[in-house]
Protein backbone atom coordinates (compact mmCIF):
# COMPACT_ATOMS: atom_id res chain seq x y z
CA UNK A 1 0.00 0.00 0.00
CA UNK A 2 1.34 3.45 -0.83
CA UNK A 3 -0.07 6.45 0.87
CA UNK A 4 -1.43 9.41 -0.92
CA UNK A 5 -0.60 12.32 1.02
CA UNK A 6 -4.42 14.52 1.82
CA UNK A 7 -5.80 11.81 -0.37
CA UNK A 8 -5.12 14.06 -3.18
CA UNK A 9 -6.54 12.67 -6.64
CA UNK A 10 -8.14 9.59 -5.02
CA UNK A 11 -11.83 8.93 -5.70
CA UNK A 12 -13.54 8.09 -2.53
CA UNK A 13 -17.00 7.17 -3.62
CA UNK A 14 -19.83 8.12 -6.05
CA UNK A 15 -22.04 11.02 -5.97
CA UNK A 16 -25.31 12.17 -7.85
CA UNK A 17 -25.05 15.62 -5.57
CA UNK A 18 -22.28 17.98 -7.16
CA UNK A 19 -19.62 17.62 -9.57
CA UNK A 20 -16.33 19.68 -10.49
CA UNK A 21 -15.17 18.84 -14.28
CA UNK A 22 -12.79 20.70 -15.80
CA UNK A 23 -13.27 23.55 -13.82
CA UNK A 24 -16.93 23.70 -14.06
CA UNK A 25 -19.43 23.26 -11.21
CA UNK A 26 -22.72 21.89 -11.41
CA UNK A 27 -25.54 21.02 -8.65
CA UNK A 28 -27.58 18.15 -9.69
CA UNK A 29 -26.09 18.81 -13.27
CA UNK A 30 -26.92 22.67 -13.25
CA UNK A 31 -24.12 24.68 -13.99
CA UNK A 32 -23.59 27.19 -10.78
CA UNK A 33 -23.29 29.98 -13.26
CA UNK A 34 -27.06 29.70 -13.70
CA UNK A 35 -28.09 28.73 -10.72
CA UNK A 36 -26.27 31.96 -9.21
CA UNK A 37 -27.92 34.06 -11.97
CA UNK A 38 -31.33 32.34 -11.35
CA UNK A 39 -32.12 30.39 -8.31
CA UNK A 40 -32.88 31.18 -4.70
CA UNK A 41 -31.42 29.19 -2.06
CA UNK A 42 -34.61 27.48 -1.22
CA UNK A 43 -34.52 25.92 -5.20
CA UNK A 44 -31.17 24.99 -4.43
CA UNK A 45 -31.31 23.07 -1.38
CA UNK A 46 -34.84 20.68 -2.97
CA UNK A 47 -32.02 20.08 -5.89
CA UNK A 48 -29.09 19.13 -3.77
CA UNK A 49 -31.76 16.85 -1.73
CA UNK A 50 -34.02 15.76 -4.14
CA UNK A 51 -32.22 15.73 -7.48
CA UNK A 52 -34.40 18.31 -9.23
CA UNK A 53 -35.38 21.86 -8.79
CA UNK A 54 -39.04 21.81 -7.53
CA UNK A 55 -42.13 22.83 -8.93
CA UNK A 56 -44.16 25.74 -7.44
CA UNK A 57 -45.69 23.56 -5.05
CA UNK A 58 -42.82 21.49 -3.95
CA UNK A 59 -40.97 24.81 -3.59
CA UNK A 60 -44.34 26.60 -1.44
CA UNK A 61 -44.11 23.28 0.56
CA UNK A 62 -40.26 22.74 1.54
CA UNK A 63 -40.75 27.06 2.61
CA UNK A 64 -43.27 26.74 4.59
CA UNK A 65 -41.11 23.51 6.29
CA UNK A 66 -38.20 25.75 6.95
CA UNK A 67 -40.48 29.05 8.11
CA UNK A 68 -42.26 26.47 10.59
CA UNK A 69 -39.28 24.52 12.04
CA UNK A 70 -36.60 28.00 12.43
CA UNK A 71 -37.57 28.74 16.17
CA UNK A 72 -35.02 27.21 18.12
CA UNK A 73 -35.38 25.82 21.97
CA UNK A 74 -35.38 28.42 24.61
CA UNK A 75 -32.65 25.91 26.13
CA UNK A 76 -30.50 26.35 23.46
CA UNK A 77 -30.83 30.59 23.44
CA UNK A 78 -30.24 30.34 27.14
CA UNK A 79 -27.07 28.20 27.16
CA UNK A 80 -25.31 30.91 24.93
CA UNK A 81 -25.38 33.08 27.63
CA UNK A 82 -22.95 30.82 29.58
CA UNK A 83 -20.69 30.91 26.93
CA UNK A 84 -17.45 32.47 27.75
CA UNK A 85 -18.64 35.26 25.21
CA UNK A 86 -14.88 37.03 25.50
CA UNK A 87 -13.31 34.29 24.33
CA UNK A 88 -15.09 31.90 22.20
CA UNK A 89 -15.14 32.59 18.80
CA UNK A 90 -18.50 31.74 16.97
CA UNK A 91 -17.42 28.61 14.81
CA UNK A 92 -17.31 26.96 18.33
CA UNK A 93 -20.63 28.59 19.43
CA UNK A 94 -22.30 26.81 16.63
CA UNK A 95 -20.19 23.26 17.22
CA UNK A 96 -21.53 23.04 20.25
CA UNK A 97 -25.14 24.41 19.50
CA UNK A 98 -26.02 22.10 16.77
CA UNK A 99 -24.91 19.08 18.87
CA UNK A 100 -27.05 20.45 21.53
CA UNK A 101 -30.11 20.91 18.98
CA UNK A 102 -29.82 17.02 18.51
CA UNK A 103 -30.18 16.68 22.78
CA UNK A 104 -33.98 18.37 21.98
CA UNK A 105 -35.26 16.75 19.07
CA UNK A 106 -37.60 13.57 20.36
CA UNK A 107 -36.32 11.83 16.85
CA UNK A 108 -32.42 12.66 16.96
CA UNK A 109 -31.72 8.92 17.34
CA UNK A 110 -34.20 7.76 15.00
CA UNK A 111 -32.83 6.35 11.26
CA UNK A 112 -35.95 6.23 9.55
CA UNK A 113 -35.95 7.69 6.27
CA UNK A 114 -38.75 9.65 6.74
CA UNK A 115 -37.54 10.91 10.48
CA UNK A 116 -33.93 11.38 9.10
CA UNK A 117 -35.75 13.78 6.33
CA UNK A 118 -37.80 15.67 8.68
CA UNK A 119 -34.64 16.57 10.94
CA UNK A 120 -32.80 17.72 7.87
CA UNK A 121 -35.75 20.25 7.43
CA UNK A 122 -35.39 20.93 11.22
CA UNK A 123 -31.29 21.53 11.36
CA UNK A 124 -31.75 23.27 7.89
CA UNK A 125 -34.16 25.76 9.17
CA UNK A 126 -32.59 26.33 12.72
CA UNK A 127 -28.98 27.00 11.79
CA UNK A 128 -29.45 30.46 10.73
CA UNK A 129 -31.66 31.12 13.74
CA UNK A 130 -28.46 29.67 15.89
CA UNK A 131 -25.53 32.05 14.28
CA UNK A 132 -27.68 34.97 14.50
CA UNK A 133 -28.93 34.72 18.11
CA UNK A 134 -25.54 33.79 19.19
CA UNK A 135 -24.46 36.66 17.33
CA UNK A 136 -26.65 39.28 19.39
CA UNK A 137 -26.41 37.30 22.47
CA UNK A 138 -22.47 38.26 22.73
CA UNK A 139 -23.37 41.69 22.17
CA UNK A 140 -26.18 42.13 24.62
CA UNK A 141 -28.90 41.84 22.73
CA UNK A 142 -32.12 39.84 22.87
CA UNK A 143 -32.48 37.02 19.94
CA UNK A 144 -34.93 38.48 17.15
CA UNK A 145 -37.82 35.47 16.43
CA UNK A 146 -37.10 34.18 13.01
CA UNK A 147 -40.50 35.26 10.61
CA UNK A 148 -42.25 33.25 8.68
CA UNK A 149 -43.17 35.43 5.68
CA UNK A 150 -39.72 36.56 4.81
CA UNK A 151 -37.02 34.38 2.14
CA UNK A 152 -33.97 32.44 4.02
CA UNK A 153 -31.69 35.02 2.67
CA UNK A 154 -34.09 37.83 4.11
CA UNK A 155 -34.60 36.08 7.24
CA UNK A 156 -31.28 35.55 8.49
CA UNK A 157 -30.08 39.25 7.92
CA UNK A 158 -33.09 40.08 9.63
CA UNK A 159 -32.49 37.67 12.32
CA UNK A 160 -28.91 39.47 12.27
CA UNK A 161 -29.65 43.35 12.15
CA UNK A 162 -33.28 43.07 13.54
CA UNK A 163 -34.46 45.17 10.35
CA UNK A 164 -35.68 44.04 7.13
CA UNK A 165 -32.69 44.01 4.51
CA UNK A 166 -32.77 45.76 0.95
CA UNK A 167 -33.49 44.12 -1.99
CA UNK A 168 -29.91 44.27 -3.15
CA UNK A 169 -28.40 42.99 0.58
CA UNK A 170 -31.15 39.89 -0.21
CA UNK A 171 -29.81 39.18 -3.88
CA UNK A 172 -25.94 40.19 -3.11
CA UNK A 173 -26.52 37.11 0.37
CA UNK A 174 -28.72 34.91 -1.68
CA UNK A 175 -26.07 34.27 -4.02
CA UNK A 176 -23.60 33.75 -1.40
CA UNK A 177 -25.73 30.91 -0.32
CA UNK A 178 -26.19 29.27 -3.65
CA UNK A 179 -22.75 29.68 -4.33
CA UNK A 180 -21.54 28.12 -0.99
CA UNK A 181 -24.29 25.27 -0.86
CA UNK A 182 -22.31 22.41 -1.44
CA UNK A 183 -18.54 21.32 -3.32
CA UNK A 184 -18.47 17.54 -4.17
CA UNK A 185 -16.66 16.29 -1.40
CA UNK A 186 -14.45 19.04 0.30
CA UNK A 187 -12.99 18.59 3.98
CA UNK A 188 -16.00 19.14 5.84
CA UNK A 189 -18.57 17.20 3.31
CA UNK A 190 -15.75 14.18 3.94
CA UNK A 191 -15.83 14.85 7.49
CA UNK A 192 -20.22 14.26 7.45
CA UNK A 193 -19.82 11.50 5.52
CA UNK A 194 -17.32 9.40 7.30
CA UNK A 195 -19.05 9.81 10.67
CA UNK A 196 -22.57 8.96 9.89
CA UNK A 197 -20.99 6.16 7.57
CA UNK A 198 -21.19 4.54 11.00
CA UNK A 199 -24.52 4.86 11.00
CA UNK A 200 -24.10 7.88 13.66
CA UNK A 201 -27.44 10.59 13.63
CA UNK A 202 -27.39 13.31 11.49
CA UNK A 203 -26.50 15.80 13.85
CA UNK A 204 -23.54 14.07 15.05
CA UNK A 205 -22.47 14.08 11.12
CA UNK A 206 -23.70 18.05 10.69
CA UNK A 207 -21.07 19.11 14.00
CA UNK A 208 -18.24 17.10 12.48
CA UNK A 209 -18.49 18.99 9.68
CA UNK A 210 -18.67 22.29 11.20
CA UNK A 211 -15.37 21.24 13.16
CA UNK A 212 -13.71 20.44 10.12
CA UNK A 213 -15.23 24.35 8.51
CA UNK A 214 -13.66 25.07 11.42
CA UNK A 215 -9.86 24.58 10.53
CA UNK A 216 -8.43 28.40 8.21
CA UNK A 217 -7.22 25.86 5.47
CA UNK A 218 -10.72 25.11 4.86
CA UNK A 219 -14.00 27.57 5.96
CA UNK A 220 -12.05 30.12 7.95
CA UNK A 221 -9.99 32.15 4.70
CA UNK A 222 -12.67 34.73 4.38
CA UNK A 223 -12.27 35.73 7.49
CA UNK A 224 -8.54 36.43 7.20
CA UNK A 225 -9.37 38.05 3.56
CA UNK A 226 -11.13 40.71 5.31
CA UNK A 227 -8.26 40.72 7.81
CA UNK A 228 -5.63 41.65 5.07
CA UNK A 229 -8.07 43.89 3.11
CA UNK A 230 -8.61 45.86 6.76
CA UNK A 231 -4.22 45.76 7.27
CA UNK A 232 -3.54 46.97 3.65
CA UNK A 233 -6.03 50.07 4.27
CA UNK A 234 -5.99 52.09 0.70
CA UNK A 235 -5.23 50.61 -2.82
CA UNK A 236 -1.58 52.31 -2.82
CA UNK A 237 -0.74 50.06 0.22
CA UNK A 238 -1.60 46.94 -1.61
CA UNK A 239 1.44 46.27 -4.11
CA UNK A 240 3.87 47.00 -0.86
CA UNK A 241 1.64 44.93 1.16
CA UNK A 242 1.69 41.95 -1.11
CA UNK A 243 4.78 41.85 -2.55
CA UNK A 244 6.40 41.61 0.67
CA UNK A 245 4.01 38.98 1.79
CA UNK A 246 5.32 37.23 -1.11
CA UNK A 247 8.87 37.88 -1.21
CA UNK A 248 8.91 35.77 2.31
CA UNK A 249 6.96 33.29 1.05
CA UNK A 250 3.41 33.28 2.95
CA UNK A 251 0.31 32.20 1.57
CA UNK A 252 -2.54 34.80 0.85
CA UNK A 253 -5.05 33.58 1.61
CA UNK A 254 -8.41 33.37 -1.02
CA UNK A 255 -6.04 32.59 -3.57
CA UNK A 256 -6.06 28.78 -5.44
CA UNK A 257 -7.84 25.76 -4.90
CA UNK A 258 -7.05 22.14 -5.09
CA UNK A 259 -9.57 21.05 -7.76
CA UNK A 260 -9.57 24.22 -10.05
CA UNK A 261 -6.44 24.92 -12.58
CA UNK A 262 -7.97 27.65 -14.52
CA UNK A 263 -10.02 29.64 -11.49
CA UNK A 264 -13.02 28.90 -9.00
CA UNK A 265 -15.74 29.70 -10.94
CA UNK A 266 -18.12 31.31 -8.53
CA UNK A 267 -15.42 34.00 -7.63
CA UNK A 268 -16.60 36.00 -10.88
CA UNK A 269 -20.30 35.99 -8.85
CA UNK A 270 -19.56 37.75 -5.67
CA UNK A 271 -16.83 40.14 -7.26
CA UNK A 272 -19.43 41.54 -9.19
CA UNK A 273 -21.70 41.47 -5.05
CA UNK A 274 -18.72 42.87 -4.17
CA UNK A 275 -17.91 46.18 -6.47
CA UNK A 276 -22.27 46.76 -5.97
CA UNK A 277 -22.11 46.77 -2.65
CA UNK A 278 -18.89 48.18 -1.70
CA UNK A 279 -20.20 51.42 -3.58
CA UNK A 280 -23.17 51.34 -2.32
CA UNK A 281 -22.11 51.36 1.45
CA UNK A 282 -19.48 54.35 0.26
CA UNK A 283 -16.11 51.41 0.93
CA UNK A 284 -15.33 51.31 -2.53
CA UNK A 285 -11.65 50.76 -1.42
CA UNK A 286 -12.12 47.58 -0.06
CA UNK A 287 -13.43 46.53 -4.09
CA UNK A 288 -10.32 48.29 -5.20
CA UNK A 289 -8.21 46.79 -2.99
CA UNK A 290 -9.08 43.32 -4.00
CA UNK A 291 -9.05 44.05 -7.85
CA UNK A 292 -5.39 44.83 -7.17
CA UNK A 293 -4.47 41.71 -5.00
CA UNK A 294 -6.38 39.51 -7.70
CA UNK A 295 -3.94 41.21 -10.65
CA UNK A 296 -1.03 40.67 -8.49
CA UNK A 297 -1.49 37.22 -7.15
CA UNK A 298 -2.79 35.75 -10.27
CA UNK A 299 0.66 37.89 -12.48
CA UNK A 300 2.88 36.83 -10.46
CA UNK A 301 1.87 33.30 -8.74
CA UNK A 302 -0.14 32.01 -11.57
CA UNK A 303 -3.24 31.71 -8.67
CA UNK A 304 -6.58 33.02 -9.59
CA UNK A 305 -9.01 33.53 -6.68
CA UNK A 306 -11.54 31.15 -5.31
CA UNK A 307 -14.97 31.75 -3.22
CA UNK A 308 -13.60 32.80 -0.75
CA UNK A 309 -11.50 36.12 -1.96
CA UNK A 310 -14.52 38.42 -2.66
CA UNK A 311 -17.14 36.71 -0.21
CA UNK A 312 -15.07 38.77 2.34
CA UNK A 313 -15.78 42.23 0.94
CA UNK A 314 -19.45 41.40 0.24
CA UNK A 315 -19.54 40.08 3.83
CA UNK A 316 -18.74 43.18 5.42
CA UNK A 317 -20.59 45.55 3.42
CA UNK A 318 -23.58 43.76 4.63
CA UNK A 319 -22.33 44.58 8.14
CA UNK A 320 -21.56 41.21 9.19
CA UNK A 321 -19.35 40.90 11.84
CA UNK A 322 -15.88 39.28 10.25
CA UNK A 323 -15.77 36.49 12.76
CA UNK A 324 -19.25 35.41 11.56
CA UNK A 325 -17.96 34.95 8.00
CA UNK A 326 -17.63 31.04 8.50
CA UNK A 327 -20.75 30.23 10.56
CA UNK A 328 -22.71 32.09 7.32
CA UNK A 329 -20.65 29.69 4.99
CA UNK A 330 -21.58 26.71 7.31
CA UNK A 331 -25.11 27.93 7.41
CA UNK A 332 -25.28 27.49 3.04
CA UNK A 333 -23.14 24.36 3.50
CA UNK A 334 -25.38 22.38 5.37
CA UNK A 335 -27.63 22.20 2.74
CA UNK A 336 -24.83 20.45 0.88
CA UNK A 337 -23.98 18.51 4.24
CA UNK A 338 -27.07 17.17 4.39
CA UNK A 339 -27.41 15.94 1.23
CA UNK A 340 -24.25 14.10 1.32
CA UNK A 341 -25.79 12.37 4.83
CA UNK A 342 -28.85 11.57 3.76
CA UNK A 343 -27.05 9.96 0.29
CA UNK A 344 -24.86 7.80 2.09
CA UNK A 345 -27.48 6.61 4.17
CA UNK A 346 -29.29 5.55 1.23
CA UNK A 347 -26.58 3.03 0.32
CA UNK A 348 -24.18 2.91 3.15
CA UNK A 349 -20.90 1.25 4.12
CA UNK A 350 -18.37 1.84 6.86
CA UNK A 351 -15.45 4.42 5.84
CA UNK A 352 -12.49 2.83 6.96
CA UNK A 353 -9.56 3.52 4.47
CA UNK A 354 -5.53 2.02 5.17
CA UNK A 355 -2.61 3.55 6.25
CA UNK A 356 0.75 3.07 5.09
CA UNK A 357 3.10 2.07 8.06
CA UNK A 358 6.62 4.11 8.25
CA UNK A 359 7.45 3.09 12.04
CA UNK A 360 10.01 1.00 13.62
CA UNK A 361 10.02 -2.85 12.11
CA UNK A 362 9.16 -5.58 14.72
CA UNK A 363 10.42 -5.24 17.73
CA UNK A 364 10.78 -7.14 21.30
CA UNK A 365 9.22 -6.01 24.53
CA UNK A 366 11.97 -5.06 26.80
CA UNK A 367 11.03 -4.96 30.78
CA UNK A 368 10.78 -1.75 32.04
CA UNK A 369 14.06 -2.29 34.60
CA UNK A 370 16.11 -3.16 31.55
CA UNK A 371 15.02 -0.19 29.37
Amino acid sequence: MTATKGLEGIVATTSKISSIIDDTLTYAGYDIDDLAKNATFEEVIYLLWHGSLPTTSQLAELTKQLADNAAIPVEVLNHFKTYPIDKVHPMGALRTAISLLGLYDDESDVMSDEANYRKAIRIQAQIPTVVTAFSRVRKGLEPVAPRTDLSFAANFLYMLNGKEPSSIEVEAFNKALVLHADHELNASTFTARVCVATLSDIYSGVTAAIGALKGPLHGGANEQVMKMLSEIGSVDQAVSYITAKLDNKEKIMGFGHRVYRKGDPRAKHLREMSKKLTEITGQPEYYEISIKIEELVTTQKNLPPNVDFYSASVYHSLGIDHDLFTPIFAVSRTSGWIAHILEQYSNNRLIRPRAEYTGPGLQKYVPIEKR
